[in-house]
């Protein structure tokens, strides 16, 4: 298999050209895949047409186990480990996926004691406007902060919590019950990890909203993380990408954040797949 690599952004993302995702990979073209993607931090693959049990086997060769999200509502008949992005309902008007997850900054599962590793995301129908998923490269970000700031940093630990982010992220979704709070314990990650693939150092926020500085009063903990997000959201360090059906977009979820946008829910129709890729290792 001929494969080409095209650069998307000079610092984060490339398209795989030549690779069907339909199909079984052999270990050279898989290894040249993995390193891309773990150069890149994103790898775009377009006009796939691939099974979910092709999504899932191919997901798992990243990964030790694919995570099975706690919105059990909203994940795949029969697949569990898949999670269903969509605005469209069943005959008898439920939903059968979410329709707006995500649209904050933030890296998949980062409110758990150990994060996700990546995330497979498959556009099987896509709004023409509109929808885009945005993303930055955290290892990026970290390497231009000015030499002041790297110290100011140095050896910091945030505290994410996703009980008390939660009607910050979800405003129009009901509180949490205390059975759900009860399992969703705070967590404390180093605020810059080395990724322990690529030995880069990479700011690791989680989610904008629900991350504290360990040992810093929350107005001060929160001012920083707002100064470290204003630096990281600028155009230079990201890449916004535009939905086509038969998209596969894999992200690192180490080394990036991300943010979904809003579409037509009402005009437009959205059917999406999502695998979330584990590898039980410590953010460090």
């Amino acid at each position: 298999m001929s494969i080409e690599f095209r650069p998307i952004t000079e610092v984060i993302g490339a398209e795989a050209i030549g690779v069907d995702l339909s199909r079984p990979l052999d270990d050279e073209t898989f290894s040249a895949l993995h390193q891309a993607w773990l150069d890149h931090t994103v790898l775009l693959f377009r006009g796939q047409d691939i099974s979910v049990e092709r999504q899932k086997t191919f997901s798992l060769r990243l990964g030790t186990s694919l995570d099975i999200h706690i919105q059990t509502d909203y994940l795949l008949d029969d697949h569990p480990e898949v999670l269903v992005l969509s605005n469209l309902k069943t005959d008898d008007g439920k939903p059968v996926g979410t329709k707006d997850g995500g649209r904050h900054w933030h890296s998949d599962l980062y409110w758990k004691d150990i994060p996700a590793k990546a995330s497979l995301l498959y556009g099987r129908e896509c709004p023409p406007v509109k929808g885009d998923t945005l993303f930055i490269n955290m290892g990026a970000v970290y390497e231009a902060l000015p030499e002041e700031t790297k110290r100011r940093i140095d050896g910091k630990k945030v505290l994410i919590s996703r009980v008390r982010s939660w009607p910050i992220d979800y405003p129009h979704r009901p509180p949490l019950t205390e059975a759900e709070k009860a399992n969703l314990p705070d967590v404390v990650h180093p605020l810059v990890r080395t990724h322990p693939e690529t030995g880069r150092k990479c700011l690791y926020i989680g989610n904008e909203a629900s991350a504290w500085i360990v040992g810093m009063d929350d107005d001060e903990g929160k001012a920083l993380i707002d100064e470290l997000m204003d630096f990281a959201r600028q155009p230079r360090f990201g890449y916004a990408h535009k939905w086509q059906a038969g998209d596969a977009l894999l992200w690192d979820n180490r080394s990036t954040m991300h943010c979904a946008t809003p579409y037509d829910e009402i005009n437009h129709r959205r059917l999406m797949y999502r695998t979330t890729i584990m590898d039980g290792i410590h953010p460090a």
